[in-house]
């Protein structure tokens, strides 16, 4: 090539450059990429490629833990902590079944506590509590607000009463992990006992006269959006009553409860939320004293639920934390 040529080529090529330079860049999303491609058009808006958030989303099919009963028939009982000499830590097992869950995220609105037995609530105010580490800063910070959301969301509602709570963390070393065995976490028998335990006698059996329920408020404590072990829940109008087993719940000081198993049904419809973030919260309704009287129209008060493998969940993702608070909720 002539060096005449030469000179007109790299001529060219600057002026294609120059040319290109002056006009904005804008991005378009590419799904063959994670990535994405720019490109050049000749306009005066720069617009951003919307990108895909990085937990899994949408609706998807999981493998969920249900009851199998003790091999021997007996009564089936499960220890809290550390089981007594010769006692295996429960006596019954799981079995595995796929279930097609729905993810609620943009329609949570759609589900109440007195159909469904859960309810979503999003936006919520940071937290005065922020190391979740100290049980004493999280009675201090964290109970209040837990108290004012009941009291704010729960129509009717005039007494709250927070009775534990439980932080899990997806952590060998962690002294609780998420749960992954469907499981209600009161039965009727254990909410009443519950309501005799932690309040005085007098007071006790006038609120027992009244409406009373049993609610977790559960939320995450990651940083960034839940990407593994989310929570499955399983619509309360869709359980049956032969669905739910009573279990013996032992605690190390000699108190006994009661939770109960949950026996696969495939008529059980399942949700989940994806992707949450600590300014949302769950409310899982585990005991509804309204459901049990006949034609009350209420269908809540048992919410199934489990930690679950999302398929979707990428390697290396961050293990969920998450903090659930128990409370006792009287009235209308």
């Amino acid at each position: 090539m002539s060096s005449t040529a030469l000179r007109y080529i790299t001529k060219q090529t600057r002026r294609s450059l120059k040319h290109a330079l002056t006009k904005p860049l804008i991005t378009t999303p590419n799904t063959n990429r994670p990535h994405p491609i720019l490109r050049y058009r000749n306009t005066s808006t720069l617009t951003m490629a919307i990108s895909q958030p990085s937990h899994p989303s949408g609706p998807v099919t999981a493998s969920l833990n249900f009851f199998q009963p003790p091999s021997d028939n007996s009564a089936p009982f499960n220890h809290v902590d550390t089981p007594p000499a010769g006692l295996p830590q429960r006596n019954f097992g799981d079995i595995s079944h796929p279930v097609s869950l729905t993810d609620i995220r943009g329609s949570g609105n759609r589900y109440d506590l007195d159909n469904d037995a859960f309810a979503a609530i999003l936006s919520v105010p940071p937290s005065s509590e922020t190391s979740f580490t100290s049980d004493d800063s999280i009675l201090t910070n964290y109970y209040p607000e837990v108290e004012q959301l009941l009291l704010n969301h729960i129509p009717g509602s005039h007494k709250v009463v927070l009775f534990d709570y439980t932080i899990r963390r997806a952590d060998p070393n962690a002294s609780r992990a998420p749960v992954q065995r469907v499981h209600i976490d009161q039965t009727a028998e254990s909410a009443e006992k519950r309501v005799r335990r932690h309040l005085p006698p007098d007071e006790a059996e006038k609120l027992l006269k009244g409406r009373y329920r049993i609610v977790n408020v559960w939320r995450p404590l990651n940083k960034n959006p839940v990407e593994s072990f989310p929570l499955a829940f399983a619509s309360s109008a869709t359980l049956e009553d032969a669905d739910v087993v009573p279990v013996e719940h032992r605690y190390r000081s000699g108190y006994t409860g009661q939770t109960a198993a949950i026996k696969h049904n495939p008529e059980q419809k399942w949700h989940y939320l994806s992707g949450m973030t600590g300014n949302e919260r769950l409310l899982l309704e585990c005991f509804d004293s309204e459901a049990a009287k006949e034609g009350s129209g209420v269908k809540g008060g048992r919410v199934a639920h489990t930690a679950f493998e999302d398929p979707r969940t990428r390697a290396g993702a961050e293990g969920r934390e998450s903090i659930e608070v128990r409370a006792l909720v009287f009235g209308p």
